[in-house]
């Protein structure tokens, strides 16, 4: 059995809304029903969501703090104050303090930007900027995109006289900071009725409160912070976002167009996908490695040379940056192996190296979060002062807003959401940090926590998603966090085609089909599974659906996101040149997809053929081949554990006999997953299923060459040539002969018995034993994969 690497969640039943919004709105039965999973159940509210505009906003003055807000605004315009606009170095950061930039230039401000350096000065408001500021003659400064936890900061521009207004969407502190004007619509007491602005959201509700009508082509700059912070695209968002993503397929920014152009999209049908994946990360690329203000200055400028250069310069850095991630990651993974107990995973994986650039952690947690869906925490370590700073990201049973505020007092500093956050500490109290963030999580979480679930948008089948209804479901884009790309669960589709495609075969393109329908998918990074997938098998698979457009030809295109495969399995792996690095291979993909601990994990192999194998699975069960028991414990893990919990064993080397074969599989009663790793036995020992004629014509040939005693070795070698037999074979049957007294061996020859008894060749064991090893390596070793797998998988049924 191959499980889903997911637990595919269905939504909740809801058949008269979807056959009712069907009717309503003449759409598919699949286009309803993905509206009635996101909530929508009447005509007016499918309206409201299929069709909002900007005059549907609500009003910024609802936001707790705006009233304040403005008039102080409009009076540093009056008097021409210096203002000072703090920001953040991702790119949300970076699309708030460049919608203030327009903002300030729109109202004719004296003004001047401050990002943090992530590296060297981390996340939020400083003292030392502060200073720089007073220097600079700012008497009021903004900040977006940041400035809820700075209690103290903030104490400290008021002692400067400097006035602060905070615009910010994080999580509030139990204590807020006592700034001149705090807009937060998260904040306690704060009437404002759509919580899920990103920060330039609310920068733009401040520039929105002040022009009444900001610029239409602002909310290009909205929706790519939006998009990029992973804000829900729902509600306001909803809007600003496609408002912003059809402004900017004829954008009149250079740095926007620019930077569609590097990431490589068309810019006249650019996506929300397109801005999360192509160029939020390059955005983000600034502020990790370098500093955001490239970044910046890429969204602000005018000139169409300076944002080509600055474009190709952020595309370089985003290219390093994949590099250092890799790196980080893969030294991470070395790390996480030594405290991992008995193969078990921390509840909350907390690593911490020196030199790990603090601007890609979060990253890296991502990528290690996704391999063992455990929340993580990855932390750089300064050498020099000890500090560390680091990013966390979590899975959905456990917020770890929550989780860092109660070990707070291990921390300098801390700030984020439920399922990402920022954190500063000593690292003399990472043990106690590491320690307390495993504590809460095992008071606060349970199993089913741990196995990871993607919501699905039901099962259906290939025929119902013709070109029509996907071309329908684009109404419900953009797509994004709360309002996701589809996914549809096909069951029983057989597997048509399959190949690799792509740079060094890491992307798989496979075809299904359901009935009379076929469907391309394409499986991006999947490129491992090939070994594991077999033309004809039938599968369970979950995929988003898109068109694949080609030389004017438009057909439904799948894009594979997981996929199961029911009932026992045996995967065909022979002739591998390493067979014990290929279980550790093999394990690395499959492990995510059969959801197996330690215990469930077993090897088998020939003890003559290899005496210590090499395997780096922590605490996997290694069993041996035995002539007397057929298979035998072999390490500490095979005794401990015993056999019946082994769901998933790899065979290093082929039985000796079927008795051994037989044995092993009623010793693993409960195995679903064979991987076969042996190697294939050369021509010259195949066995065949022995009949009368080959043992008549052998017997004939030996009574002429054996009227006297004639050495075994002499005299196998010559029947073997003049039987077009095999050594292997002739050895064998010979064995049958002596148990049949037709032969004496004596002192290594042989003596054939001039006038042996009468007995039936199927009287002989050897006879037995040899027809049936003949018939297993048949099928275990030379016979096609179908033909191998079938058999093996009729003998594992026929054994459970």
């Amino acid at each position: 059995m191959f499980e889903s690497k997911y637990s595919w969640q269905a939504p909740e039943g809801n058949e008269e809304t979807v056959r009712s919004l069907a009717g309503e709105l003449s759409v598919s039965p699949l286009t309803a029903s993905l509206l009635a999973s996101r909530g929508i159940g009447s005509r007016e509210e499918a309206g409201r969501f299929l069709n909002g505009n900007l005059e549907a906003l609500h009003d910024p003055y609802l936001l707790l703090g705006m009233d304040k807000a403005v008039p102080r605004i409009l009076q540093a315009i009056e008097q021409s104050e210096h203002i000072l606009i703090y920001g953040d170095y991702d790119a949300d950061g970076v699309s708030s303090t460049s919608l203030m930039i327009y903002f300030m230039r729109h109202l004719g401000a004296s003004y001047d930007i401050y990002i943090p350096h992530r590296s060297n000065e981390g996340y939020g408001l400083h003292n030392h900027a502060l200073d720089w500021a007073h220097q600079q003659g700012v008497s009021l400064i903004i900040t977006v995109d940041t400035g809820i936890s700075a209690v103290e900061q903030i104490a400290y521009a008021n002692s400067l006289g400097m006035d602060v207004i905070v615009t910010d969407h994080h999580e509030p502190p139990e204590v807020l900071p006592n700034a001149y004007a705090l807009i937060n619509p998260k904040q306690p007491g704060c009437p404002y009725p759509f919580k899920g602005l990103a920060g330039v959201g609310v920068a733009y509700k401040l520039a929105q409160a002040v022009l009444k009508e900001p610029p239409v082509e602002w909310t290009e700059i909205v929706a790519i912070g939006t998009i990029a912070d992973l804000m829900p695209l729902t509600g306001e968002n909803r809007i600003l976002v496609s408002r912003g993503l059809e402004c900017m397929r004829h954008t009149s920014f250079p740095g926007i167009q620019a930077l569609m152009e590097v990431s490589g999209f068309n810019m006249g049908a650019v996506t929300s996908v397109n801005v999360a994946f192509g160029m939020a990360p390059r955005i983000n690329a600034s502020g990790r490695l370098d500093h955001a203000g490239s970044a910046v200055a890429l969204m602000t400028t005018g000139d169409m040379e300076e944002a080509q250069q600055l474009s190709h310069a952020l595309d370089e850095l985003n290219k390093e940056r994949q590099q250092v991630v890799e790196t980080i990651v893969e030294e991470a993974l070395i790390q996480l192996q030594d405290k991992m107990i008995n193969g078990s995973v921390p509840d909350v994986i907390v690593l911490a190296g020196e030199g790990w650039n603090v601007g890609v952690v979060g990253i890296v947690a991502s990528k290690i979060l996704e391999r063992y869906y455990r929340p993580v925490i990855i932390l750089g370590i300064d050498p020099e002062t000890g500090m560390c700073k680091g990013s966390a990201r979590s899975i959905p049973g456990l917020d770890i807003y929550e989780a860092l505020t109660s070990c707070k007092e291990l921390m300098d500093h801390y700030g984020g959401h439920p399922s990402a956050a920022g954190m500063s500490l000593s690292r003399d109290q990472l043990p106690a940090f590491e320690e307390a963030l495993n504590l809460f999580a095992a008071q606060v979480m349970s199993e089913e926590d741990y196995i990871p679930v993607i919501a699905t948008d039901g099962e259906w089948k290939l025929s119902d998603v013709p070109l029509s209804v996907i071309d329908e479901m684009d109404m419900l884009a953009p797509f994004g966090m709360a309002n996701p790309v589809p996914k549809l669960v096909f069951r029983g589709t057989r597997l048509v085609e399959l190949r690799k495609m792509g740079k060094e075969g890491k992307h798989l393109k496979l075809v299904f089909r359901q009935g009379e329908t076929r469907m391309e998918a394409v499986a991006f990074g999947r490129g491992d599974l090939a070994d594991l997938l077999e033309e004809g098998m039938t599968l369970d698979i979950l995929g988003e659906v898109s068109i694949n457009e080609w030389n004017g030809s438009r057909k439904p295109q799948l894009m594979l996101q997981d996929m199961k495969i029911t009932g026992t399995q045996v995967f065909d792996l022979r002739d591998a040149k390493e067979p014990w690095k290929e279980v550790q291979r093999i394990y690395d993909i499959i492990s995510p997809h059969m959801r197996l601990d330690h215990r469930q994990i077993a090897a088998v192999f020939n003890p003559l053929l290899e005496s210590s194998p090499k395997i780096q699975l922590n605490d996997c069960s290694l069993w041996v081949y035995d002539n007397k028991a057929g298979i035998s414990a072999f390490n500490n893990a095979a005794n401990t554990y015993g056999a019946d919990h082994i769901t998933t064993l790899f065979m290093v080397h082929v039985p000796d006999s079927v008795d051994q074969l037989d044995a092993l599989l009623a010793s693993f009663k409960n195995l679903s997953n064979l991987f076969l790793l042996h190697s294939g036995r050369n021509k010259e020992e195949q066995l065949t299923i022995p009949s009368r004629d080959q043992f008549k014509l052998l017997y004939v040939l030996l009574m002429r060459m054996a009227l006297e005693p004639i050495r075994e070795q002499e005299a196998l070698a010559r029947l073997s040539q003049q039987s077009s037999s095999t050594l292997r074979m002739v050895t064998m049957m010979m064995d049958v002969f002596e148990e049949l007294a037709f032969v004496e061996r004596r002192d290594g020859n042989i003596v054939v018995i001039p006038k042996p008894p009468k007995r039936e060749l199927s009287s002989s064991m050897h006879f037995t034993k040899l027809g049936s090893l003949a018939e297993m390596e048949q099928h275990l070793v030379y016979e096609g994969t179908s033909q191998c797998t079938r058999w093996m998988i009729s003998r594992l049924e026929g054994a459970s």
